[in-house]
């Protein structure tokens, strides 16, 4: 077979069917407006495999969870860097933590729980961790734990290396740099021992979500404009409950949290906008705990 996407066969109906099968097991839903991309990568994978029919291949990911996620693997796509939206970033720092801090402080033990949703190679969990270790004071006096989650294998494989690019790092300081990654290679920086031990990387799919206690602050950056509506109500609801009182929420720009009718209010800080447990949830919280 030749490398020509001209060379193998994907319908209309088989791509429906392709379509279907990725929302019903991984909740992301390849719209009309995505249809382009998927035909060509579909096309692309059925030439990996040296396959001539897209219906060789819904048999193959029927019948194999490696052949699914195979095919899985091709579709994501891992748009990430390090503090890729600086405002975020500052508006954890200056205010999230802040809070939590004055909050916690007389706590024994002090715990801070984050949840990157979506972590993609581990730039997002990474950046996380380095601003906690800037803000806090005193933050071996702390518990933290920050759960990096990802679907996709391959990109938690990277994750978990944590090894990056002089040019990954261009949005770190030099004293962050110098103070969090190690110089392992010619190109290459390794994140240190005190910032990887901060995270713990899992493999999950977020329409399966199990429950993993509460947490401080979640992520779920441009996460949920890959599935419906219906499903993405549902996730920020689950957000929702999974918050600690005054807990927040961190969204991409053009994910919104209206649809999902949960008490959560909207917080603009320069350029972000970052949602908190209102005071309504944080009462109904408390009585269920």
């Amino acid at each position: 077979m030749t490398e020509n996407s001209n060379s193998v066969l994907v319908s209309e109906h088989e791509l429906g069917e392709l379509r279907s099968f990725i929302e019903r097991r991984s909740g992301i839903l390849f719209d009309e407006s995505r249809t382009r991309f998927l035909s060509k990568h579909v096309r692309e994978h059925l030439i990996q495999k040296q396959l001539a029919r897209a219906s060789e291949l819904l048999r193959a990911i029927n019948g194999s969870n490696a052949e699914y996620e195979s095919l899985l693997e091709r579709l994501l796509t891992q748009e990430t860097s390090f503090f890729r939206y600086p405002a975020v970033y500052k508006a954890l720092a200056e205010k999230v933590l802040s809070e939590i801090h004055a909050k916690k402080f007389w706590c024994n033990p002090r715990t801070l729980r984050i949840w990157s949703a979506g972590c993609s190679t581990g730039e997002e969990p990474y950046s996380i961790a380095i601003s906690v270790l800037d803000a806090l004071e005193l933050p071996d006096a702390w518990n933290i734990e920050i759960l990096a989650t990802d679907i996709s294998r391959n990109a938690l494989n990277v994750a978990e290396r944590g090894c990056y690019t002089k040019r990954d790092l261009e949005s770190l300081t030099s004293e962050q740099i110098e103070a969090y990654f190690s110089h392992s290679g010619k190109d290459e920086f390794r994140v240190k021992a005190k910032v990887r031990n901060m995270i713990t990387f899992a493999q999950m799919n977020l329409a399966q979500m199990v429950y993993m206690g509460r947490f401080d602050c979640i992520f779920c950056m441009n996460v949920l404009i890959y599935f419906s509506d219906d499903l993405r109500a549902n996730l920020i609801r689950r957000f929702h409950e999974y918050l600690e009182p005054d807990g927040y929420l961190f969204l991409g720009h053009a994910e919104s949290v209206a649809k999902a009718k949960v008490e959560l209010e909207a917080i603009v800080i320069a350029d972000s906008l970052i949602y908190r447990k209102s005071a309504l949830a944080r009462s109904a919280t408390q009585e269920t705990l």
